[in-house]
Parts: C-alpha cells; sequence; structure tokens
C-alpha cells in the first residue's frame, strides 16, 4: 500500500476536512433516542436468553470506571475528576446491583469471552477495589477460557505491584494511554508521564506473561508537528507494543469543557495532520506492523493482524475487534451495549444512574431498535470499515436485497469518489483503494442516510 504524502492532493484535502462518525456502530451513538426504555432493553435481554443461538455465543462486557485523578484536556469521555478514593466504594456497589438486575433476566453463568474495563482511569481503583470487582463479575458470568480479559491504564497510576495484582486477577491485555512521549505535547494537554516510566511498566508486564499490550497515540494535539511525531513514533517503535491505537484528536470545545483550555492557535493545520497519518502509516508498516485500519495497527502475530488477513475483523464501541458480531453489555454510568438488533446507554450522570437503580431499574434513558434498512446499511458500512471492501453478492443473500438497485443513489453520490481513485466499483462490489483509506470514513458515510438527511455533522471528529 502506497501511503505517501503525496497522494493526496491540496484539493482532497479540502473536500474531505469535514466531521464525520467514526462507525463503532452504526446507527451510532448520537442516534439513539429517548423512546427505546429500559423496557425495550429489558425485553431485548429476554429475546436472548429465549433465543438457543444467541445464548449459545459468549458474552462481552464493558464496564465504565468513571474517576480520573487529574484533567487531560483533550478527554472527550464521560469521567469524573477527583481525588477522593473513597468515592470508588459505593459505585462497585452500584454495579453489582446493575449485574444482579441483569443475571435476573439472562440467567447467572452466561459466558463471557471478552471483557474490557475503560473509562476515566479504571486503575483509579486500590488493588482490593479490582479484586472485588472482578471477584463479582466471576460470581455472575463464566469467564471462558482463552477470553480476551483487557483494562485501561494510566502509567501515572499503576507500579510493578498493581500489574502484578492485575495478572493474579486475570487480565491478560493491557491498554497504555501514551498519546505522545513529547514533554511539550503533554504539558499543552496536561499529562506528563516520562517516557521512561512507559518503557519500564512495558517491560515488566511482559516479564509478568500479559498476552497483548497496546499503546494509544493521538495525533493533532496542540504542540505537535509532524517532526515531533516522528519521535514519538519512532519510541514506540522501540516500545513495540503488540498493537497501536492510533487517534485523531477531534476538537470539540463546545461539546467537551476540558478542551476549552486548550489553544486552538497551537493545533496543527488538517496538512500538518494528514503529514502525521501518513508518515505514521509509512514508520508503523517499516517496524513491522500491519495496518489493521482506519485507527488499528498490530504486530503479524496478533490476533487482531490474523483477523484482518482471513476477513474476520469486526468493529465495536471499542474499535476493532475480533469478536463477531458479540452481543455486548455495558456496565457503568453512561456504557453502551448491544443486545441483538438493538443499541442501549446507561445514564451519564452519576445521581441518575445511581437513582435508577435505587429504584430496582436498570439505568438504561436511551438506545434504539435497528430497523432492516439499518442492518443493511451496517453490513455495508462495516465491510468497508474493516475489509476494505464490499462484496455485493453476500449482501444481497443475507439481506435479500439488489446492492446495485438499492444503493443506486448511493452509487451515483459515490462517483466522485471513484473518479477521485479512492473506491473501485465493479460487478462483485466495492473496494476502497490505498489512497481511500485516508478517507475510509467518508466513504462509509455515503451509505449513511441519517448523514443524508441530516448535514449537521459538527458533532463529529474530522475526517482529516
Amino acid at each position: 500500500m502506497n501511503v505517501a504524502a503525496d497522494t493526496v492532493s491540496d484539493d482532497l484535502l479540502r473536500r474531505f476536512d469535514v466531521p464525520g462518525p467514526r462507525y463503532t456502530s452504526f446507527p451510532t451513538a448520537d442516534r439513539f433516542v429517548e423512546a427505546f426504555t429500559a423496557d425495550d432493553y429489558t425485553q431485548a435481554l429476554s429475546q436472548r436468553r429465549s433465543g438457543v443461538a444467541a445464548r449459545s455465543l459468549p458474552l462481552s462486557i464493558y464496564v465504565h470506571i468513571p474517576f480520573c485523578e487529574s484533567l487531560c484536556y483533550y478527554c472527550a469521555c464521560n469521567k469524573i475528576i477527583t481525588k477522593h478514593h473513597d468515592r470508588a466504594s459505593p459505585y462497585l456497589r452500584y454495579l453489582a446491583r446493575e449485574v444482579d438486575l441483569h443475571t435476573r433476566h439472562i440467567g447467572m453463568g452466561q459466558a463471557i469471552s471478552q471483557l474490557h474495563l475503560g473509562g476515566g482511569s479504571p486503575t483509579f481503583l486500590n488493588d482490593d477495589e479490582l479484586g472485588e470487582l472482578i471477584a463479582m463479575l466471576r460470581r455472575n458470568f463464566q469467564f471462558a477460557a482463552g477470553g480476551e480479559y483487557s483494562i485501561e491504564i494510566d502509567p501515572r497510576t499503576v507500579d510493578v505491584a498493581r500489574l502484578d495484582t492485575l495478572a493474579r486477577l486475570g487480565f491478560n491485555r493491557l491498554s497504555f494511554g501514551v498519546q505522545d512521549f513529547d514533554v511539550a505535547v503533554q504539558k499543552a494537554v496536561h499529562r506528563v508521564q516520562p517516557v521512561e516510566q512507559v518503557f519500564a511498566l512495558v517491560e515488566a508486564a511482559r516479564a509478568r506473561g500479559f498476552e497483548s499490550i497496546n499503546a494509544d497515540l493521538i495525533y493533532g494535539l496542540p504542540r505537535q508537528s509532524p517532526e515531533s511525531f516522528d519521535r514519538t513514533l519512532a519510541q514506540i517503535g522501540a516500545l513495540r507494543p503488540d498493537r497501536i491505537a492510533l487517534y485523531a484528536y477531534a476538537h470539540l470545545p463546545e461539546r467537551f469543557k476540558p478542551q476549552r483550555r486548550i489553544d486552538a492557535a497551537e493545533l496543527p493545520s488538517g496538512a500538518a495532520k494528514v503529514a502525521m497519518l501518513s508518515r505514521s502509516l509509512v514508520a508503523l508498516r517499516a517496524a513491522g506492523y500491519v495496518y489493521v485500519g482506519m485507527d488499528h495497527f498490530a504486530l503479524p502475530d496478533d490476533p487482531l493482524a490474523i483477523a484482518k488477513r482471513q476477513g474476520r475483523l469486526h468493529r465495536n464501541f471499542q474499535g476493532y475487534s475480533t469478536q463477531p458480531d458479540c452481543d455486548l453489555i455495558g456496565l457503568g454510568v453512561s456504557s453502551i451495549g448491544r443486545i441483538g438488533a438493538t443499541y442501549s446507554q446507561n445514564a451519564k450522570t452519576m445521581d441518575e444512574y445511581c437513582d435508577l437503580l435505587d429504584q430496582g431499574q436498570l439505568p438504561v434513558v436511551r438506545g434504539l431498535a435497528l430497523s432492516r434498512d439499518d442492518l443493511v446499511r451496517r453490513a455495508v458500512i462495516m465491510a468497508l470499515m474493516c475489509q476494505g471492501q464490499v462484496q455485493f453478492e453476500s449482501i444481497n443473500l443475507a439481506y435479500l436485497v439488489d446492492c446495485k438497485t438499492y444503493f443506486a443513489k448511493e452509487f451515483e453520490d459515490m462517483q466522485t469518489m471513484v473518479d477521485q481513485g479512492l473506491v473501485v466499483v465493479d460487478q462483485t462490489g466495492i473496494h476502497v483503494t490505498a489512497r481511500g483509506w485516508f478517507f475510509v470514513r467518508g466513504v462509509a458515510m455515503v451509505f449513511d442516510r441519517y448523514l443524508q438527511t441530516d448535514r449537521t455533522r459538527a458533532r463529529f471528529s474530522k475526517i482529516i
């Protein structure tokens, strides 16, 4: 794949310098409605329990721990900034109530093959609290052998002894929040963590046998330049995590109050961001990483890279995944879940979340039951995002449609992308080109009927 920066013209940059979804789901979470209630969610859970096929498939569980000790200015996550660690224990009790309400509908002992603790900073919890959380989950669910059990790590809150605890509790995958090793950038976003600290923790994690280590990077942060990010990429190459998640910073201060502390004048230009992305692709591939998709890289022997080669890649609310269309239970404030053909989201504030549980109700406050059209379009969009191609025959057989007729308008709208060399459309399907990977979100957006009727996209990050 030729990913040199000169493959992207100034004209393409101007055309695609627009906001767009990341498509960790379709329809996207901004389309969830309050008309979807906790009753609708419990019905979906009950249908899973009564359905033999669904019940036989393992679950995925996401647990949101919202607490952080300090504020990172770029952060768009749902979080609570506090140094009062005594807030964690009551929260764990509410999580236990939420799990109890779930097991009433799906039964005890459901198998799970994937667990992810995110936030916030899950490592805000101390060792005993983490142990209490995992013990509670193990009492209610059956952890499948060979599953993926991961936790997000704030290197500033973890030491070697904590890594021992995580290994003992059964975590086998760690995700380190790096973002950038440049000290000037770290100061600009209020997240200073010495490179030596991260290297020491990753080395210690490897020594303790963790199966996979991920590092998160963000490009487009204040005071970054293509040259400064080159240095971070070189350091990441030396660190050699199994996976790398490379995200574009979305500056949306009107939505996320902490971002108002960032000086917009210090943000790199769109052209500089494209250069960072282009050079990242080149540098990481030169370091031996497989370009899995829009924002994920992995070493060739990592399960994510293997899934990419075998056409088994999927995408969920945590990004790219090897889990095939797995039902997902989201636990905790603001968590999003997927059961069958429904999406759901918990209350976003701690007060409302706790109040609903105090009333004996699941804290779901909005969601969506997918229509047949949603399901067809989701299949197309996820095929583009994961495999970079859509095979007409598979969509036609699965959904009893004729793609060329069903998406006639979309193919007309996509002709400009064909002319620009971003996609190829032939008798068999749609194929994203090497140049098109820069704009794969834009390709997917053509099939998003919600965007076609609502051009107000300021709520999304920009494609570039």
